[in-house]
């Protein structure tokens, strides 16, 4: 199986001197498009002006700038450690056990503005860049992955996708349709009716789920397999919109 995921605009700093190497991503075949969204990003930088507009940053946040500047020389980690916030604390990767990293790196891609999807053990910079920016001398983020992302997945071909990602991201690459999958919706039950969930307990939700699915390895290549597997292990995930299942918190 193959588990999608948002990425988080927070970030952990640090890494080592292993600088980003765009040929050693997972989907080879991305990286004209990550080497044009890199380079735009590196050159908006050197107007911080224009950067912080165009990236919509706060005067706190224009230090984000200068990790644009530095993308290709700065130190790097695996994706799933550099990335925080509630769904990516919720995952807690650090902790671990080896098998479960190693189920991470051969089953999760985190779905990055500037990257596309990565492995969840690729080895990413610090940046700033959100799904809907426009970045000067690119076409928008949209017309730049979409078709490329749903080729590449296309072309591998996993048994079954699990697509936790947000919509804002599943836009940036669509699974298609010839690539059994089903997106997981988190909602919460009020008065008999399923409605979304608040946005902590929706990312939460989809780390701690994430966690479960790499802590239990488990092969499931359907929806109803998944939904067998989640309910022995006291998850409620069930069916939804048609292409959808809803996990239940």
């Amino acid at each position: 199986m193959l588990v999608l995921l948002p990425p988080s605009e927070t970030k952990r700093s640090g890494g080592d001197n292993s600088p980003l190497d765009l040929d050693a991503l997972a989907f080879p075949s991305l990286f004209a498009q990550r080497a044009a969204v890199t380079d735009a990003l590196v050159a908006l930088s050197a107007e911080p002006d224009a950067a912080a507009r165009v990236l919509k940053l706060s005067d706190r946040q224009r230090g984000e700038i200068a990790d644009n500047a530095a993308l290709r020389s700065s130190p790097t980690m695996p994706a799933i450690d550099r990335y925080t916030g509630v769904l990516f604390d919720a995952v807690d990767a650090a902790t671990l056990t080896s098998a479960g990293r190693r189920w991470l790196g051969a089953h999760v891609m985190i779905h990055s503005a500037p990257f596309g999807p990565v492995g969840a053990l690729d080895r990413l910079p610090t940046y700033r860049l959100a799904a809907g920016a426009s970045l000067p001398g690119v076409a928008p983020l949209r017309r730049v992955w979409a078709d490329a992302v749903s080729s590449a997945l296309a072309h591998a071909a996993p048994p079954f996708v699990i697509d936790l990602r947000s919509e804002a991201y599943v836009a940036l690459g669509p699974v298609p349709a010839g690539v059994p999958s089903v997106y997981v919706r988190v909602v919460t039950e009020e008065e008999g009716a399923a409605v979304r969930a608040l946005n902590h307990f929706n990312k939460h939700a989809k780390g701690a789920f994430v966690r479960a699915l790499a802590e239990g390895r488990p092969t499931v290549h359907t929806a109803a397999g998944l939904c067998r597997w989640a309910q022995a292990r006291g998850w409620m995930l069930r069916g939804g919109r048609p292409g959808e299942l809803d996990l239940v918190v």
